[in-house]
């Protein structure tokens, strides 16, 4: 059990099986939180709205758009959509630039690899933007590519629930099937309105008690935990 686990608190050994494994992409499956947190501050830096790293990185994994207005509002400052959406664009432009060749965390191409060999359904469901979601999914190196929501696909994207509900409609089963493994506080506030089991990896920004306090079920330190409990359980190879 992770450090800061809350008292009595379940391990990945006691949850039900899922019907669906559903996975954040930024900072859970590869490695490209730093290069959105870098983005971010520039392109709020152009936009004359002051932050620090610190604080940006517990917000990335959430909407573009809410993100640039939460930052603004903390300034004092109210966006308007179009705005909002400006730096959302200009984020990810540089986010591109940085994001070339990313690296996949660890264990996640054992364990999507597994998943594509096995009867367990699996997919993608993350705020970013479509083009960079193929580069960094491109970086995993699958056989065939996995079903994929992005922010494009729903109005408002994490800590809403829609992306997580589109993701698991796509795939024709119910939330409360789902486990859903997120490095964000934002997947894991999403996954809980969406009434999934919330699995929180921290790979990303965050550590264990933040992701707990967000509503995670159980925490995890890598990807690796979890092909380690899906081949116990005879799920996966």
């Amino acid at each position: 059990m992770p450090p800061n686990s809350p008292p009595g608190a379940p391990t990945l050994a006691d949850l039900p099986a899922p019907a669906a494994l559903l996975f954040d992409l930024d900072g859970t499956l590869v490695d490209t939180v730093q290069h959105r947190i870098e983005a971010w501050s520039e392109a709020l830096r152009r936009a004359g709205i002051a932050t620090d790293r610190a604080r940006l990185g517990g917000y990335i994994g959430s909407d573009g758009r809410w993100l640039a207005a939460e930052m603004a509002r903390q300034q004092g400052r109210d966006l308007d959509y179009a705005e909002t959406e400006e730096l959302d664009r200009v984020s990810g432009a540089l986010f591109d630039e940085l994001n070339a060749t990313p690296a996949p965390l660890p264990g996640a191409i054992e364990l999507l690899t597994a998943l594509e060999r096995s009867r367990v359904t699996f997919a993608i469901a993350t705020s970013s933007r479509p083009g960079q979601v193929a580069v960094s999914v491109g970086s995993l190196m699958l056989p065939s590519p996995p079903p994929i929501t992005d922010g494009s696909h729903v109005a408002n994207a994490k800590p809403e629930p829609d992306l997580l509900l589109a993701s698991a409609a796509q795939l024709g089963v119910a939330p409360e099937g789902c486990w859903y493994v997120g490095d964000s506080t934002w997947d894991m506030t999403a996954s809980v309105r969406a009434k999934m089991i919330a699995i929180g990896v921290t790979t990303g920004a965050v550590g264990a008690a933040e992701l707990f306090a967000a509503g995670a079920t159980v925490v995890v330190a890598s990807l690796t935990e979890l092909l380690a409990e899906l081949r116990r359980r005879g799920a996966v190879r």
